[in-house]
């Protein structure tokens, strides 16, 4: 008998029915500790006092008008994203797919309007940019693609890390360079900041736009408000996502007023995007991690994590291999099946995420307490120790 949920997801046997913090309450009364945040999601943990009271406030208020009107809680947002960013513009969403829909659009309008029009739209190897017909086209990858066809035409994938294919493939017939500053479902793989730097370099040279995709690794993520500021380049165009709503749906397409200069009214729309919800509680959000304090003591636990890990890696060698990861965006590069020690650290009660190359996510909230650090590293010694015992 099939689910009444569609099973496309391969779920763990599981069902939490309360968070606080870092930790999360199993129906059972079990206490796991989080460190996956619904995979970059929760960025300042489970039902934070702030944010119950930001979204407690505007419920009581207003929850969606459309965007027929004009609404103050997304023009505060906007505002103040602008003011702490690149951009000019802003386009709210309610996912991080929606962004990449957007910014497809956005850079192949840009040219068209140019009189010059351009579609080619060049991506990475083991990039995952969501799962519309055009995300999956921009991905390429088998696993994305295999019987969805036909797909949208327009991408053109290159081997992760190859900066000789890139600069084979880039010309002035390119439309946008699409590439995530650190990859995240494709195994926490940072893009060297020389190769980010030759890239905006190239994009300048040619023409074409910089497409930028923060979704799982913005929003103070990697100790920095936005991933790209440690290469100190800029994009054209941004995709934000995932921690930008603590929990809340909520998305957002930041671009220079250039690059967004083709989308005038009625070429993009969304019915939910923006509402006064979503959008008080992600100003709460930015109003927090945009703190240089703020982003100071994530760099802090990052520094103590990742220490933290390094011993787990020398003490389990027949388990791990590697730390990698920027902030708290970190991986531990596996020896083992990656889902088996994701299996055992949820037995030794704390949560992991996996992702492609072999590699354990670890994306704890960003506020997670010092003792909530250790106590992961804790379990997943444990578990480590439980999976080389069997």
């Amino acid at each position: 008998m099939i689910s009444s949920v569609l099973p496309t997801y391969s779920r763990a046997p599981l069902s939490f029915v309360k968070g606080e913090g870092s930790w999360l309450i199993e129906a059972d009364g079990r206490r796991f500790l989080d460190m996956g945040a619904g995979i970059a999601v929760n960025a300042l943990g489970h039902a934070n006092p702030e944010l119950v009271a930001t979204l407690t406030e505007q419920a009581g208020k207003l929850w969606h008008v459309s965007n027929l009107y004009k609404i103050p809680e997304q023009q505060a947002l906007a505002d103040l994203l602008v003011d702490k960013t690149f951009a000019d513009t802003v386009f709210f969403t309610n996912s991080g797919t929606e962004t990449a829909e957007l910014a497809i659009k956005m850079a192949r309008k840009y040219h068209y309007e140019k009189g010059a029009p351009r579609a080619t739209i060049l991506t990475f190897e083991g990039a995952f940019h969501g799962r519309s017909t055009a995300a999956i086209a921009a991905a390429g990858s088998e696993k994305m693609v295999k019987g969805f066809g036909p797909l949208m035409p327009g991408f053109k994938q290159l081997p992760w890390g190859d900066m000789a294919a890139f600069n084979a493939a880039m010309d002035d017939s390119i439309c946008a360079v699409m590439v995530e500053p650190v990859q995240g479902e494709g195994g926490i793989r940072p893009m060297p900041e020389a190769d980010l730097k030759a890239i905006r370099e190239a994009c300048d040279r040619t023409g074409a736009l910089l497409i930028l995709d923060e979704v799982q690794c913005g929003v103070g993520r990697t100790g920095k408000l936005f991933a790209h500021e440690w290469a100190g380049v800029t994009p054209d165009i941004m995709m934000v996502a995932k921690g930008i709503g603590g929990g809340f749906p909520l998305g957002a397409v930041l671009a220079t007023e250039n690059a967004a200069s083709g989308m005038v009214a009625g070429t993009h729309g969304s019915t939910y995007g923006g509402n006064p919800l979503a959008c008080a509680v992600g100003l709460k959000v930015m109003q927090i991690v945009s703190d240089p304090a703020f982003l100071a003591e994530v760099n802090r636990k990052a520094g103590l994590l990742r220490q933290k890990l390094e011993g787990l890696v020398a003490a389990h060698p027949d388990s791990f291999e590697s730390v990698r990861g920027s902030g708290l965006m970190l991986g531990l590069k596996c020896k083992a099946p990656n889902t088996e020690l994701t299996a055992a650290a949820r037995d030794a009660g704390v949560l992991v995420v996996p992702a492609a190359d072999n590699v354990l996510r670890l994306l704890p909230a960003l506020n997670i307490p010092d003792a909530d650090i250790a106590e992961a590293v804790t379990r997943l010694d444990a578990a480590a120790t439980a999976h080389e015992a069997v």
